[in-house]
């Protein structure tokens, strides 16, 4: 790999870091292609939910703003942060490690999860944008049913 290629990449990912802080969702989104591939590892039959839509596969710029103004929507402003453990950079290919703390607005519960990020840039555009997560601690977050 082109350590040129590795620095474009980290730059780009240090980049859209800054930009998931400031909390802008259309900022945020010009990072991303006009399409490429956003999955979750969430179970397919819980994507969507109305306690937490922006868990769903997207694949447009435009679902990248959505995402990002959902979760802001469904969670306490003023009780999100975001601890990044670790940037890997290998090519176009760069993985995120951390941990996220929020609370659930339904709910009011506070949750922490541990998560990675699996990015590709092409053009410095993100077009892979795969999030592995504690899905459960979300859940029980949102659990308005107390289960």
């Amino acid at each position: 790999m082109s350590t040129a290629t590795s620095m474009n990449t980290r730059t780009a990912v240090e980049e859209l870091l800054r930009r998931i802080g400031a909390g802008d969702p259309d900022h945020i989104a010009e990072l991303y292609a006009e399409r490429g591939e956003w999955k979750l590892n969430w179970p397919e039959s819980e994507h969507g939910r109305a306690a937490t839509p922006w868990i769903r596969h997207r694949s447009t710029r435009a679902d990248a703003a959505a995402h990002y103004r959902e979760l802001a929507e469904h969670h306490v402003p003023d009780q999100v942060a975001t601890e990044v453990e670790r940037i890997l950079v290998d090519g176009n290919d760069a993985v995120v490690t951390g941990e996220i703390r929020q609370a659930a607005r339904p709910t009011g519960r506070a949750y922490r999860a541990r998560f990675a990020m699996h990015l590709t840039f092409e053009g410095g555009l993100v077009v892979r944008h795969h999030i592995y997560e504690d899905s459960l601690a979300v859940h029980r977050a949102f659990d308005t049913e107390g289960r």
